[in-house]
């Protein structure tokens, strides 16, 4: 299995929620390829998502060992980090990946969820273990300790440290931050010789309200001269794109790229002029230089798509499939967007087809057709079916194959799919005599024996002379008189309704009607079997053992 294969199954796993089959196919990949830094990017994300941050960890730094210029690998170390409670390094690791992307929004939440972390953790372990004996010996707090309120307060601190925001208005809390954490905190409103009590008692004076002031409007950034002239040059680009005045619009967004060098969504539209010219060799050059041009300035990754994108629909166009597979997947794993998962889809299922096409080889399916035919004589009936397997394979038109495979499932006693396979030899020569027989006794084998008399019926409508299926309906009519002697009429209904096509003609209102008339007056029963669809119905009955005759 080819790395890109392997990694393609990992995602589809990772989706799916299934993280320990992702972590088996990454694995894989990288065993193939040690050098992408995706694949490690995804298997960390996999060991993150089971909780085993330590090897999320490991990936993560193997990540950025090989790309440290890719943001996301320092996502991926963050969300290990936090895993493993050490805030302060998952901040570090997001705020790296924020110089690589400072508007990259998912970093940003995982720089804040870390410090929130790390703030929550230093107060938490401020409350734990003995704290009473220290809030006692100090003078600042030992008078509020026989207060059942001072000690509720406390125990609610102990309990829950995130309560100590909604606690703050309290002026002992101050005096508890001072003691525990070894400062002197002054409590607002206390004097310099206040006692406790006194604290207590006084209570802080209010906030000054702060004079609201109208914000000043901030001054608007002026483009700089070279990325002002880019936007009027792009705009003209844009305007004759539309008109499909493709010469002057490419003209335009050289221009714009000149400018802005920096700005690789010039060289993406040029790439889109060139794809709608039908130059499609053209419009993968530009889109590779702008993915060259657009990693060295940290280009916003959907642009990086964009052009991969680009890249895939132009192959397309030249009908190389599996370079097009290629450049959709780096897309998609840059952005993943239904139109290009659309695209990658339906430009797998076309190279499928163009590859079983290639594979035809009539020179070859016949020396196969041999081969299997010897196995055959020889009774060895599974070499026989891989033999006619590859003969079909190289020769889907040929009808022959699938009756010989059909005949070897026969021997091995597989009949449904014996039947299968003269149903598609049949349906590539309706003539062939063969196929007629081997059906028809399978489905006598089977003791579908109205199924089985509607087969031999139709071979003898392309042969009337041919003498095994004369004697196949012979051998037919006498299984079916011969069963209806041996089983009771309810053993001949409950089998008789297992076969969905009997059950079907029984559930008939008309012909539950006919039936009827038919048991009451034969003058009925004679002018309902000129009609040909109920006469074929009621002969079913008859092979099925429903109805008796004579």
């Amino acid at each position: 299995m080819a790395a890109e294969e392997a990694k393609k199954k990992g995602n589809t796993a990772f989706a799916a929620g299934d993280f320990n089959t992702a972590i088996t196919y990454f694995t894989e990949a990288i065993s193939l390829d040690g050098t992408n830094h995706v694949l490690f990017s995804n298997r960390s994300a996999s060991y993150t998502s089971l909780g085993k941050f330590k090897e999320g960890l490991e990936d993560a730094e193997q990540t950025v060992k090989l790309k440290p210029d890719w943001a996301r690998g320092y996502g991926r170390k963050g969300a290990a980090l936090i895993g493993l409670k050490k805030f302060e390094e998952a901040a570090d690791a997001y705020e790296a990946g924020l110089k690589i992307e400072p508007e990259n929004a998912a970093l940003k939440k995982g720089l804040d969820d870390a410090e929130r972390a790390s703030g929550g953790d230093v107060f938490a372990n401020m409350f734990k273990g003995d704290i009473w004996s220290k809030l006692r010996a100090h003078p600042k707090t030992s008078a509020y300790c026989h207060q059942p309120d001072f000690i509720e307060l406390v125990n609610k601190l102990q309990s829950n440290p995130s309560s100590l925001t909604t606690s703050l208005g309290d002026p002992r809390v101050g005096a508890i931050l001072g003691v525990l954490l070894g400062v002197d905190i002054q409590n607002a409103g206390a004097g310099a010789g206040a006692s406790p009590m006194e604290t207590e008692k006084s209570s802080p004076p209010p906030p000054k309200k702060e004079e609201k002031k109208e914000k000043e409007p901030e001054p608007v950034k002026e483009l700089p001269e070279n990325k002002k002239k880019a936007a009027e040059e792009k705009d003209k680009g844009t305007a004759a794109y539309k008109k499909k005045d493709f010469e002057t619009a490419l003209t335009h967004y050289t221009a714009a790229s000149e400018a802005d060098p920096e700005d690789i969504s010039h060289l993406t539209n040029k790439a889109a002029v060139y794809f709608e010219m039908a130059k499609y060799e053209e419009c993968i050059k530009e889109c590779q230089t702008a993915i060259t041009e657009g990693r060295k300035v940290y280009a916003d990754f959907k642009l990086i798509a964009r052009a991969f994108a680009r890249i895939g629909n132009s192959y397309f166009k030249l009908e190389k499939y599996q370079e097009a597979i290629d450049a959709y997947n780096k897309s998609l794993t840059e952005q993943r967007t239904p139109e290009v998962l659309t695209s990658l889809q339906k430009v797998e299922k076309l190279k499928k087809e163009k590859d079983e096409k290639d594979y035809i080889n009539p020179d070859i399916a016949k020396r196969e057709k041999d081969t299997g035919n010897d196995f055959f004589k020889k009774a060895q009936y599974p070499e026989a079916i891989k033999s006619y397997t590859e003969a079909i394979k190289r020769n889907p038109s040929d009808a022959v194959p699938y009756s010989n495979r059909a005949a070897c499932y026969t021997k091995l006693g597989e009949f449904p799919s014996a039947i299968k396979d003269c149903d598609d030899s049949l349906k590539l020569d309706p003539n062939y005599i063969k196929s007629y027989i081997r059906k028809g006794n399978c489905q006598f084998f089977m003791k579908d024996y109205h199924k089985c008399l509607e087969t031999y019926e139709k071979g003898l409508k392309v042969d009337p002379n041919n003498s095994e299926l004369s004697e196949g309906l012979r051998k037919t009519y006498m299984a079916i008189n011969r069963g209806n002697d041996d089983q009771t009429d309810e053993e001949r209904l409950r089998n008789a309704a297992s076969d969905p096509e009997i059950a079907q003609i029984m559930k008939d209102p008309v012909m539950r009607q006919i039936l009827n008339d038919m048991g009451s007056d034969p003058k009925a029963a004679a002018e309902h079997m000129r009609n040909p669809v109920i006469a074929a119905k009621i002969q079913k009955l008859v092979a099925a053992g429903i109805v008796k005759v004579g």
